[in-house]
């Protein structure tokens, strides 16, 4: 058995600079994401913050969190995780 995350809400803070389509195609690029949307909840001068929703079937939690530091985005939390336990095959 084991246990991969499905789905994630991810609330971060970004520079302005960085488009939300450009941040949501890296982060889909991850390993087991298939759907990734982002939505703008705050705007000021410099920052936004953003919600980032992450569905996929086995997302690993580590290149995202790379993929989105590397994109100058720091996350603030993490709202929301789903997890499904799996049988593995051998």
């Amino acid at each position: 058995m084991s246990v991969v995350i499905r789905r994630l809400l991810i609330d971060a803070l970004k520079p302005r600079e960085i488009p939300i389509t450009e941040l949501s195609k890296a982060i889909c690029s991850a390993k087991g994401v298939r759907e990734v949307d982002v939505v703008v909840t705050e705007v000021d001068a410099k920052t936004e913050t953003v919600k980032i929703t992450i569905v996929g079937q086995n997302i690993d939690f580590d290149e995202v969190a790379k993929i989105i530091a590397q994109n100058s985005v720091a996350i603030r939390s993490v709202d929301q995780v789903v997890v499904r336990r799996t049988r593995r095959v051998v």
